[in-house]
């Protein structure tokens, strides 16, 4: 059926006309040319009509008792639902002003009474055939905008995963450089520091069989100043121990962060994510002298293992985490004052066995009301240019509540902080969950 033919079998047209010849000799030619006709002879009768049931297309007389055409025109234009309606008026004037007035009050036609049905006929059909373009084209509109929006939210994913997969590459490159010789250094430090402790030892007895050594080996002594060295040099083997351990701490958090040697979907432990996200985040979190130092709360409660994408809601915690930290910083570089110690409130907990509950809560500048519709948005920040590309909520969002069927949500005012809760299913049956989100991955 061709765009005519549907716009004259089955568009609904309104006749508003004080004079029921007209009325008559206009509905009875419509209705033959297949059109459906509703007729009003007032003005408050075509309003009640069009609230009623809205039109494709109203036929107005201008000149009517009480309420003329043009206010009518005006009411259907103010309102949002009605304005859309094409409005022809009908009207024994002719003046160039009237025809101005009708087009000012928002009317497409002015047909001039007394008119032919045949001219009546076709511009009819030609603002019905624009009314139905011009829906068609909102229609367009509407899929391209939610096209754009569903291209947006790709854009993210892929620039997302080229990131976590940078990220995965940088840490397997670190963690096997750094691995091997810190295991070498870490495997010798036990046995280096027996050496020394028998060489110490040794000097001991040399120097209580030999108090009186040689001039020789006493300038020696003096040089190296012995009796601060044998003080001194189990200090420096102990930190030397430290380091090793530190060193291989951060390799540790590393992999926990990234799950390397780890399938992309199992039971995990939250809470050593969430510490993994801490200890990289840890030199944020200390005091420098350009940094102030931020109290970290650990509210844990008792979760069991949770069957999810470790690696992705480990890059979850990273991100809230991160977000908070950023929230403190920017309210103490505004000269905001803190009503206590700037903190990050970490609590976990178990609903009904059913539901785990994470919150990340912090005292920074919080979030203002007209950026938190749009806070998960991809590519929305809040931050100064340079700072954030706006990747990070959208991307939790997306893997808590699209990956996990859970919920990402927060609560914030503006300079009162914000609380960000993470809410993840309990799966009785992992492997029936493994093997419906494998399935849905390979279909999608």
């Amino acid at each position: 059926m061709n765009l005519q033919s549907k716009n004259r079998f089955q568009a609904d047209i309104l006749i508003v006309d004080d004079t029921p010849d007209n009325i008559r000799f206009l509905s009875v030619m419509l209705l033959e040319r297949g059109f459906n006709v509703r007729k009003a002879l007032t003005g408050q009768m075509a309003l009640t009509a069009v609230q009623t049931l809205l039109p494709d297309l109203i036929l107005l007389d201008v000149n009517m008792p009480g309420m003329d055409g043009y206010e009518v025109c005006r009411k259907l234009k103010e309102n949002p639902q009605t304005q859309p309606v094409p409005i022809i008026f009908l009207s024994a004037l002719d003046d160039v002003e009237d025809k101005v007035k009708a087009f000012q009050m928002g009317g497409v036609d002015y047909i001039t009474k007394p008119f032919q049905f045949e001219e009546v006929l076709a511009r009819v059909q030609t603002q019905l055939n624009i009314f139905e373009l011009r829906k068609r084209l909102e229609i367009q509109n509407a899929e391209l905008k939610q096209s754009f929006s569903e291209l947006k939210k790709i854009q993210a994913q892929l620039i997302q995963q080229e990131k976590m997969m940078s990220l995965g590459q940088l840490v397997a490159g670190v963690a096997h450089e750094i691995n091997n010789p810190i295991s070498f250094i870490a495997g010798n430090l036990k046995p280096a520091n027996e050496y020394i402790q028998s060489l110490m030892h040794l000097i001991h007895l040399y120097q209580t069989e030999y108090p009186k050594p040689s001039s020789a080996i006493q300038s020696a002594i003096e040089d190296i100043d012995l009796d601060f060295l044998m003080v001194d040099l189990p200090k420096i083997m102990g930190s030397m121990q430290t380091g090793v351990e530190r060193i291989c701490t951060v390799i540790l958090a590393l992999r926990i962060f990234s799950r390397l040697d780890e399938s992309e979907i199992k039971l995990a432990d939250l809470h050593e994510g969430i510490d993994s996200a801490l200890l990289l985040l840890q030199p944020r979190l200390r005091r420098t002298e350009e940094n102030f130092e931020i109290q970290i709360i650990k509210q844990y409660g008792d979760l069991p293992l949770v069957n999810c994408y470790a690696g992705e809601l480990n890059q979850v915690f990273f991100n809230l985490l991160n977000n908070a930290i950023d929230a403190l910083e920017c309210k103490s570089s505004q000269n905001l004052l803190f009503q206590e110690t700037p903190k990050i409130w970490i609590g976990t907990e178990l609903i009904e066995s059913k539901m785990v509950v994470i919150r990340i809560k912090d005292n920074g500048i919080g979030i203002a009301k007209e950026f938190q519709s749009r806070l998960f948005d991809p590519f929305f920040t809040t931050k100064p240019v340079g700072k954030g590309v706006g990747l990070g909520l959208s991307t939790s969002y997306q893997i808590v509540v699209e990956r996990h069927k859970g919920q990402l949500f927060f609560q914030a005012s503006a300079q009162e902080g914000a609380e960000f809760i993470i809410q993840l299913p309990i799966y009785t049956n992992p492997k029936s969950r493994i093997s419906n989100d494998l399935h849905q991955q390979s279909v999608g």
